[in-house]
Formats: structure tokens, sequence, C-alpha cells
């Protein structure tokens, strides 16, 4: 015999239950409330004991906030977002906030994502690795929702935007190859209008010229995937030079570049050609990998965004704020040789 749905517990049935109120019950779940603690206390422990949760939509009518974080995403094939997800989303839970995610299959799939959350009217947006419009942003702001741009930065420039020092970081990975011997490079490019992609490739192509090399050649993947990055490795056999240093957008197209070159071309990582990513994915250091590559900072990243979350949503009046944290370190593992070594 199917068992009887159980009723919801309401206010009404915890101040019943406790012989209190219900305004004296409802203040209890507001830290601001003028209520005395022991009443607070007393309240709190007996609404754990019989499962009571007050409705977050019916507080919402008298704070005019909903706890509510809408997160945009469209690229959870790469590993590097679903990793940040899970982290960001404990610590904006840990500040009292319910994080709601809509995923954009595609790119140009953000305008109905955006219109899906707005529809629960979050306190604020959150936008992982996608490019969102303009338009779609100031429907956004005129909901009252203001807008965090995570590892990308607006394409006009406005919103608020945490990112990591990407133009040092490719200078880095120049910097990295060139003094190891390295002097045919190759730069390995996602999404052309990522910001991401667009500075990681500006810095390496910067200190590579300024070291005196020819600018790096430029391999256009098309998106930051394992599957666009072993097409990358193939077609390094159409290059005009064979490279000896390649830098990739990131760790999962660097993944799929070296085992397209090793696959489809017979060459030897690093022993005829050294590759190395960025963010420091749980992947790169796999056994089977053991990609070099530049760790994101993603803690301070993480930190400066929840710290711009809580501003957002307990205060109207807060200045655009861009946050370029310096790069990560440095992590070498198996896939980048010292060139000055095995040619002496």
């Amino acid at each position: 015999m199917p068992r009887a749905k159980r009723s919801r517990i309401t206010v009404k049935d915890l101040a019943k239950d406790l012989g209190m109120s219900v305004s004296t019950v409802s203040r209890a779940f507001y830290a601001d409330a003028v209520i005395a603690e022991t009443t607070r206390k007393i309240v709190l422990d007996r609404a754990h004991e019989i499962g009571y949760r007050p409705n977050p939509f019916a507080q919402s009518l008298i704070t005019k906030k909903t706890q509510i974080v809408g997160m945009v995403v469209s690229d959870l094939t790469n590993p590097f977002y679903p990793e940040v997800m899970t982290r960001l989303t404990s610590l904006l839970q840990k500040q009292g906030m319910n994080v709601m995610l809509a995923s954009a299959e595609q790119a140009d799939g953000t305008d109905e994502a955006v219109d899906l959350l707005l529809s629960y009217q979050p306190d604020l947006m959150i936008v992982l690795a996608t490019n969102l419009k303009s338009h779609a942003r100031e429907r956004c702001e005129a909901a009252g929702a203001p807008v965090i741009f995570f590892n990308r930065l607006s394409e006009d420039g406005l919103g608020h935007g945490i990112s990591c020092d990407n133009v040092a970081g490719g200078r880095l990975a120049a910097s990295y190859l060139a003094e190891l011997g390295h002097r045919e490079l190759l730069y390995v490019s996602a999404f052309p209008d990522a910001s991401t992609n667009v500075e990681r490739h500006q810095g390496f192509r910067e200190e590579a010229m300024r070291r005196g090399f020819a600018a790096p050649q430029v391999i256009e993947a098309g998106r930051f995937t394992y599957e666009a990055g072993y097409e990358a490795g193939l077609a390094v056999k159409d290059l005009p030079r064979r490279p000896d240093g390649v830098f990739c957008a990131n760790d999962i197209v660097a993944i799929g570049f070296i085992e397209g070159v090793q696959e489809g071309i017979g060459l030897r990582v690093p022993g005829d050609i050294s590759v190395m990513g960025y963010d420091n994915i749980a992947m790169a250091g796999w056994p089977s990998h053991r990609l070099t590559t530049i760790a994101q900072p993603l803690e301070e990243m993480m930190d400066a965004t929840v710290k711009l979350a809580s501003d957002l949503a307990t205060s109207t009046d807060v200045a655009q704020r861009i946050l370029h944290i310096p790069p990560g370190r440095l992590v070498e593992r198996n896939t980048v040789m010292d060139w000055r070594r095995a040619n002496d």
C-alpha cells in the first residue's frame, strides 16, 4: 500500500508546537531581527527537530532578497569549470546563498539561460565560460541582478570581473620555454573571442618577440576541448616550420594536442616537441598525462568572487570591480624537456 504523502510543515505549525506567535517564530530566522537569543535558539532547535525549513520565496517578499545566485555556463565539457562550480558553490552556500545553474549548450544560447534564471529573481548572476552579450548583461542589471564574470571579462568592458592575469601567464609560458632552449614556438588557440584566449596569446607572443624570436606560429583549435586539441595536434604536420615548444590555451586542449601529435604524427612528447597547458586541472596531474602547466590562482579568484557576491547581495551601491589576480605557479611535470641539455 503506498505511503501517504506527508504535508509540508509550515511556520504556523511550528508556532503552534512552541506555543509562540507566528511573528515571534518568523523573526528567529532573520539574523538582524530583534528577538532574545534564548528564544531564537529554542525556535531554531525545534525547527531542526521537526524538519521545518523557512520558505525562501516567502522570505523574499519581506527582505526583497531571494538569496539565489544564478550561474550561467556554456562549457561543461571543459573539466576546469565543473571543478570551479563545485568549489565556488560550496563557498557561496557557506555565505547563505543558494546557487541555481543554467547551462547553455552553445555560447549563443546564453540568452535563454539568462531568461530562465531571471524568472527566479536571483540577487546576482555569475557567468562562467561564456561571453554574455551586452544586452543580456543589461537585462540582468535592469532586473536588479548585477553580473560577475568569472575567468572572463565582459565584451564591452562593463560589469564586474574576476580573472587571472592571463597576459602575465602567457609571458611566463614563453619565458619558461625559451630558458629551456626552445626557439620555434607555437600557440594553440581556442575560442578566438574569449578574453582568456586572447590575453594568453598576447602575453606569449609579446615575450617571445621581446627575446628576439619570430612571432609564434598559431593553430586555431576553435574550442577549449580535448577533440579540438587533438585535431590541432594533427595540424602540426601542415605548419611551415615544426615547432619545438608549444603553449596551449588550456590543459584539456594540451592533453588532446599531445595525443594528436603522438598518435597522428608520431612525434614524441617531450622528446621531439615540448607541450604545456594552463589551468592545472586535476586531470593534468594524472600519471597518464603528467602535464606541465601554469596553475590558476583559484583560491584567490574564488575568494574574491565570493567577497564581491556578498557585497552585491547586500548593497545596491557597489562600484564596478574588475580584478586581475596574478597568475599562479608554474607546475613542472613531464611534457617539457630541457633542450639545452638535449642539444649539448
